[in-house]
């Protein structure tokens, strides 16, 4: 394909990193969009997005749309033409509105009748007629999490927008926006080539940019970045603590960046690392470096976007802003030493959770009391139920120590710490730490029983308190996060500790009966139906084809680890047994016919030679299943199953259940239940869609 490469160029005020990114994102999916709109054909389309350059380019784009041919639909053909075959007023007007001859109508049948149809031929019209609006339409339409206006205009967008570029092969396509019209020329780094670029064409846009010190493309500026920070610790012969987010929001303050190594005192190195990495990483966006023994060293990388040749002057002015913060975190951290980490609690008495909740230091005492309630719900000994109940005591009491006002991130952590200062035994510190775990997917989950035990009433007070006042989360809104608690919860129990739903549910609505008058039963039903949503989500994500899913829960959604263990059990048997499709049929079948009123008994002195081959393998695979299911050995029952689809089929085949003789239809009916009920205990099988949903 012959076309010729495109540049649309919006220039900027420095752009807030998040929002350089969703621009970039949205754009990625509605230019091409846009161009097969306009049937414009390409090669390829990138984006670029810098601090100041937010880029549009396409390859081979061709020089002409393609031409079109549209068919429209119009009235019935009874309206259209007369006794006669000549065309009325309807079809007349019919073919003047699409601009083709009413010669040229045609009538077609389908389901509805018969309708006059048109069909009318579009000539595709040059690129750099339509490139103007199209362009100037991606620019308009580009959503932004916050915008602004300035000057005189009326236009919105993340920041004032300063120039633009826009070229078709060499020719400027004058696309206007923000009160501005495209030119050919752009603008390089705002200290290192301040002046105005002429572009000749679109082909040479990036070597123009590279040529002004601007590194438009923000994955060759994240790889020369991340290959920079790599060099700059081998140096030290160190290695770099590259947090990922801090990593991404550098790659994108930056236009040309600059690696180099600045050092701090030593003495700060008696603070916790959790702190000076924070204060380095979250507040300054450097990179702190460990050695190769993993200890926290002086030293931090740091990308500048200042002149290479002033590297030195650069860094001696990030060693001192990163003192300064450093100064500050030590006196936080020493001062919070001075008492004991009971003195804080109290405090929490005087910070609200929730104006109709209660504070802090009410949240505290209800988790207090949940965890000992889980602690016997899970059988734990009582010097894991004491570390339980003492964390919880603890467990929000950083959160009026001034390291913590400081760095909000780092809460639990500290209290950790001091905990730990305070004497408090190595459990009640380790659940401490614990107990926001997992604070997101992919996170660790807390590594004791009692850090799990203060993790699942943590969050789950707050859950039931919320649901209990009617605040529930509602389309996007979930202000008190209540959607990753619930997550959270149904993650450490999935990650094997056996709990089920109910009783967790129905022991934080405990903690509320003195504080309000709630029903209980509504209540716990909706926080039942919330947790049940996550986790079917959950088990999907998982793998777990989604009739596995309802099958498997229709049975066991009040116990997650089991639900899971089920789930994956079935998964596994849907793939590598033959035998699960028929058997969900036979199933589906046998539940329909079966009256669970008439019970199980059968009598076996009524019973032809198809039916006592049922009832013995029932006998024999339900003495098998009930030892299995005991033992959540799954994949076992689901052989035991397996095996009843010979005799299954045998009495669909020779049996007629709905016999006239109504002994003998209650007898049959009877084994029916029996094996229903046997099923039944594993997951609802007539859920199981067909081959086509296996996995």
């Amino acid at each position: 394909m012959m076309g010729r490469d495109l540049v649309f160029e919006i220039g900027t005020e420095e752009l807030p990193s998040k929002a350089l990114y969703s621009a970039i994102e949205q754009l990625q999916v509605a230019v091409p969009k846009s161009l097969e709109a306009a049937r414009l054909e390409y090669d390829a389309v990138r984006i670029w997005g810098s601090p100041r350059h937010l880029v549009v380019l396409v390859s081979e784009l061709a020089e002409c749309q393609a031409d079109a041919v549209h068919t429209h639909k119009g009235p019935a053909a009874r309206a259209a033409f007369d006794a006669d075959g000549n065309p009325t007023k309807a079809a007349i007007g019919f073919a003047r509105g699409k601009g083709v001859d009413v010669a040229s109508l045609t009538t077609v049948k389908d389901g509805n009748g018969e309708y006059v149809y048109a069909t009318v031929e579009v000539e595709g019209v040059s690129a750099e007629k339509v490139l103007p609006t199209l362009l100037a339409r991606l620019a308009e339409n580009i959503e932004w999490p916050k915008s602004q206006r300035w000057g005189s205009g009326d236009t919105r967008f993340s920041r004032p927008v300063r120039w633009l570029l826009a070229l078709f092969g060499g020719a400027v396509v004058p696309v206007e926006f923000a009160g501005l019209t495209a030119g050919r020329v752009t603008f390089g780094h705002r200290l290192l080539h301040p002046a105005a670029i002429e572009v000749p064409a679109a082909a040479e846009y990036g070597l123009a940019l590279e040529r002004g010190s601007v590194i438009a493309d923000h994955e060759e500026r994240a790889r020369l970045l991340r290959e920079g920070i790599a060099t700059a610790a081998g140096q030290l012969s160190a290695r770099a603590v590259v947090l990922e987010k801090t990593f991404a929001e550098v790659v994108n303050l930056v236009e040309y960046p600059t690696v180099a190594v600045g050092t701090f005192d030593e003495a700060f190195l008696e603070v916790p690392r959790e702190i000076l990495e924070n204060a380095m990483e979250s507040h300054q966006r450097y990179f702190p470096v460990e050695s190769a023994d993993g200890k926290l060293t002086n030293r931090f990388i740091v990308a500048h976007n200042g002149d290479p040749k002033l590297t030195d002057a650069i860094v001696r002015g990030h060693e001192r802003v990163i003192r300064a913060r450093l100064s500050d975190a030590a006196f936080f951290y020493r001062e919070d030493l001075q008492k004991p980490l009971e003195a804080y609690v109290e405090q929490l008495d005087t910070i609200v959770f929730q104006q109709k909740l209660g504070s802090l230091g009410d949240k505290v005492r209800r988790v207090e009391r949940l965890s000992v309630a889980i602690a016997g719900l899970l059988g734990a000994s009582a010097e894991e139920t004491a570390h339980a109940q003492r964390a919880a005591h603890l467990a929000k009491a950083d959160l009026v120590t001034s390291a913590v006002v400081e760095f909000t991130d780092l809460q639990g952590v500290m209290g950790g710490y001091y905990a730990g200062a305070s004497g408090e035994d190595a459990g009640v510190v380790t659940a401490i730490v614990d107990h926001y775990r997992p604070r997101f997917a992919g996170d660790e989950l807390p590594s004791t029983v009692a850090g799990r035990i203060v993790a699942i009433a943590d969050k789950l007070d707050s859950i039931a308190g919320i649901f209990a006042i009617g605040m529930a989360p509602t389309g996007s809104a979930d202000p008190y996060a209540l959607r990753r608690g619930a997550i959270g919860v149904l993650q450490i129990l999935l990650g094997g500790t056996q709990l089920t739903v109910d009783a967790l549910i129905g022991a934080a609505l405990d903690g509320y009966a003195d504080m309000m008058d709630i029903d209980v039963e509504a209540t716990g039903a909706a926080i039942k139906e919330f947790f049940v949503g996550r986790l079917e989500g959950m088990l999907r994500d998982r793998g777990g084809a989604y009739d596995t899913v309802d099958a498997v829960l229709a049975v066991a959604a009040d116990d997650p680890s089991d639900a899971l263990a089920r789930a994956e059990a079935l998964t596994t048997f849907r793939v590598s047994s033959d035998d699960m499709e028929d058997l969900s049929v036979a199933y589906t079948r046998a539940k329909n016919l079966a009256e669970p009123e008439l019970g199980v008994a059968a009598d076996r002195g009524i019973m032809g030679a198809e039916e006592l081959a049922l009832a013995d393998a029932l006998d024999s695979a339900e003495a098998f299943a009930a030892s299995a299911l005991e033992d959540r050995a799954y994949s076992a029952v689901l052989e035991v199953y397996s095996g009843l689809r010979g005799p299954i089929d045998a009495f669909f085949e020779g049996v007629l259940v709905m016999d006239p003789d109504e002994a003998k239809r209650d007898n049959r009916l009877r084994l029916l239940n029996r094996f229903v009920a046997l099923f039944g205990r594993f997951a609802d099988f007539s859920l199981l869609a067909g081959e086509a949903h296996r996995g």
